[in-house]
């Protein structure tokens, strides 16, 4: 029997170059310098990435265009049956969709695993995730996260239809962030995708939370096709239990890995920080962030020589409450 092929992917260009490169190097040092990584393009400016793992035959960037082209698509026949998010989009953008790049992602369900664990760009890995693909022997979707706590950045709260379409428990235990996730090539059959398309054509589409177009749509997807979704932080003793985001400032260094009370974290997402920021930090700009130290030791894991070199006390980069900003910034 032909043994299941397992990677993980991410989605990314240039302009997260070197959040992605900290990604890169943070599966390399834990899964293994082997361990496959695809990257799905956001769009065409790839080429400073291209270059970066040319020398790292254990990465590449995702060519095929016609299953990009088939999953940009369909998620632009989803969006054509949504015109109160189109309405939303107006306010903010004069494109058609509302960051189209960021359904590249779904290529993955087409794409070259058998299983894939899909991080953002602004993620870094921490622990085997061994466990993690284990997990989809006996289930659909697993999830590591608390956005089950806020349902108004998944699906729109104001909707009468919301309670309809979703029961309550559906609602505590099955929403996820879309920044970490596993699947299985072929999670999302055409016919389930038609399916979906005709009960959102059928009035749901007022449950969808347009401004966050991706995790939106993955959401309704997997929970509308009642799929097996299992999510650690529901599941494991709560003395077992991590959180994962910037966000939580009481993580620990204890020794090399960075904990949770005396617990290792799986992952770390810098949800909310601009991209930007990692850019000026690596041009040499010392700006204080949380967890600064750790994106940086994973940045230049193996370019050592070519780490900033700062002099004096870091300035930090908002004065305001960084949870705030955040809050903020997914308000907007």
């Amino acid at each position: 029997m032909k043994t299941a092929t397992i990677g993980i992917c991410t989605l990314a260009n240039d302009h997260v170059f070197d959040q992605a490169i900290a990604l890169i190097n943070s599966i390399g040092e834990v899964m293994g310098a082997d361990f496959p990584i695809c990257i799905f393009p956001y769009d065409d400016r790839c080429d400073r990435l291209q270059a970066a793992i040319n020398d790292r035959p254990n990465v590449t960037i995702f060519q095929d265009q016609t299953v990009l082209d088939y999953w940009e698509s369909e998620a632009k026949r989803l969006w054509d049956v949504c015109p109160n998010a189109k309405k939303q989009w107006a306010e903010v953008t004069t494109d058609p969709y509302y960051r189209m790049g960021m359904h590249r992602r779904f290529a993955a369900f087409s794409g070259p695993f058998d299983k894939f664990i899909y991080m953002d760009a602004d993620t870094l890995l921490l622990q085997d995730v061994t466990p993690i693909f284990n997990q989809l022997d006996s289930h659909d979707w697993i999830v590591y996260d608390f956005q089950h706590r806020d349902v108004s950045h998944v699906y729109n709260c104001k909707s009468e239809k919301l309670l309809q379409v979703f029961t309550p428990h559906q609602l505590d235990r099955e929403i996820f962030c879309a920044g970490f996730y596993a699947a299985k090539r072929g999670t999302f059959s055409q016919t389930q995708l038609d399916y979906c398309l005709r009960q959102l054509e059928a009035g749901e589409d007022d449950v969808l939370y347009g401004m966050a177009p991706d995790q939106t749509i993955l959401n309704y997807w997997a929970m509308r096709s009642n799929l097996a979704i299992y999510n650690y932080a529901l599941e494991l003793p709560s003395s077992e239990v991590t959180g994962c985001c910037v966000t939580s400032d009481h993580f620990k260094m204890r020794g090399d890995q960075l904990c949770d009370g005396s617990n290792p974290l799986t992952y770390l997402h810098y949800i909310g920080l601009s991209s930007s920021l990692f850019k000026q930090l690596c041009n040499g700009e010392n700006i204080d962030f949380p967890y600064r130290d750790v994106f940086l030791h994973y940045r230049y894991l193996n370019d050592v020589s070519n780490a900033p070199n700062f002099v004096g006390k870091a300035r930090p980069y908002n004065a305001r409450s960084f949870t705030d900003r955040v809050l903020a910034k997914l308000r907007r």
